[in-house]
């Protein structure tokens, strides 16, 4: 289940994500300017190539240092054409921003709401080689009449308890019709992971050796064809990781709720409804979290970067770690932006996401700066907590 320590770790990958496309942007601005001061080579009059390239590097600089005002650009004492290539750079660098930054919120969004469609298709996979043994025992039955050519435990797959209590549930149905957890392109492939990877497996094996499995037997054994062989097996993740660019980060959750779509079949009488599993407690609630956290936190960055550089002055900032400047930047934006969401929790969140995503010493370091800012933060009046954020305030 995507819990909000795993949004913002989501937030925070989007965000780094944000900030590569910025530098990049940032560089073909400056190309922009550069080629737009090239020798113009179609034309008849002698070029002075050497002041050509002089208002170039003028219009760098004065692209550099405009790009939030253009204070300096209107009072520059240049020329017409340096003032509007400038201009121009920071309109196409600000534009090429927003466009990523709408492309990132929009596809983080769309990978977590793809979770769905994930379990499900794990657990159609289960189906699938449940129908393909049934089938190729029909097969069988076919071309020899005579006498079996199957021994009756190795339908136990096909006649898995679990399976069939989840074909005939009406919800199951209609989660995987709504959400598309359809394999229809995969007929071959099914055959083929079930050959080599499902039959031989030991799992496999054992549960085949079992006459008239019970319900729990019949669990653990499609329970440990998914979690040991369908998400550990190199061949049938490359499926998955096809479909969903964030399968990394997804994949341990994508697990979990798959395991409990089985788990609550084996168990009716825990899920009277015969419900999904959510992909949170409260999904819009948590979206809309999700969306502001990386939103917030591109609005404030400029203010960000200025109170990071004020208490680090000893430090460049542009010398630490890039992943702390961001990590940071999250952090004060989330004291500051969400007032029902405790001080301590959200520097301990942060101290966490560094703790994984950032250097050894980092730890340290972002627990002392957030500290450090928090309280200044709160006695300027900057950050103010209500209901449930005034609990460790007291």
């Amino acid at each position: 289940m995507l819990n909000r320590r795993i949004l913002r770790v989501k937030a925070f990958q989007n965000l780094y994500a944000y900030e590569q496309c910025k530098g990049s942007n940032f560089n073909l601005a400056k190309d922009f300017i550069r080629e737009s001061f090239l020798p113009d080579l179609n034309s008849m009059e002698v070029q002075d190539k050497a002041a050509l390239g002089r208002e170039a590097e003028l219009a760098v600089h004065l692209f550099e240092k405009n790009l939030e005002s253009q204070g300096q650009l209107k009072a520059a004492e240049t020329s017409p054409k340096v003032k509007k290539v400038v201009l121009e750079a920071i309109q196409q660098f600000h534009k090429s921003n927003k466009k990523d930054q709408d492309f990132l919120l929009k596809n983080m969004v769309a990978s977590a709401e793809r979770i769905p469609q994930l379990y499900l298709l794990a657990i159609e996979l289960l189906q699938a080689f449940s129908k393909h043994v049934e089938k190729e025992s029909e097969k069988k039955s076919r071309l020899s009449s005579s006498k079996p050519t199957m021994f009756a435990n190795e339908l136990n797959l096909a006649k898995n308890q679990i399976l069939v209590n989840l074909r005939e549930s009406d919800q199951y149905r209609a989660a995987v019709a709504k959400n598309n957890a359809n394999l229809n392109d995969l007929e071959l492939e099914i055959r083929e992971w079930f050959r080599d990877y499902i039959k031989p497996s030991p799992e496999y094996q054992e549960y085949i050796s079992i006459a008239e499995p019970t319900w729990e037997q019949d669990f653990n054994a499609v329970d440990g064809l998914l979690k040991k062989i369908i998400f550990k097996n190199e061949v049938i993740l490359n499926y998955f990781s096809e479909k969903d660019l964030n399968w990394t980060e997804n994949k341990s959750i994508v697990r979990s709720l798959a395991s409990k779509v089985l788990k609550n079949a084996a168990h009716p009488e825990e899920n009277l409804e015969g419900e999904m599993p959510e992909i949170a407690m409260n999904w819009e609630e948590d979206k809309e979290f999700f969306q502001n956290i990386f939103n917030f936190t591109i609005e404030s960055d400029l203010e960000n970067k200025r109170m990071i550089a004020q208490k680090t002055k000893n430090w460049d900032i542009d010398r630490l770690a890039f992943t702390d400047k961001i990590i940071i930047s999250m952090a004060v934006t989330e004291m500051q932006r969400f007032p029902s969401i405790p001080v301590k929790v959200s520097i301990n969140e942060y101290i966490d996401i560094s703790k994984t995503y950032s250097t050894p010493k980092s730890k340290q370091f972002v627990n002392g700066l957030l500290d450090v800012m928090s309280k200044e933060l709160t006695e300027i009046g900057k950050i103010r907590k209500s209901g449930r954020g005034l609990l460790d305030n007291k």
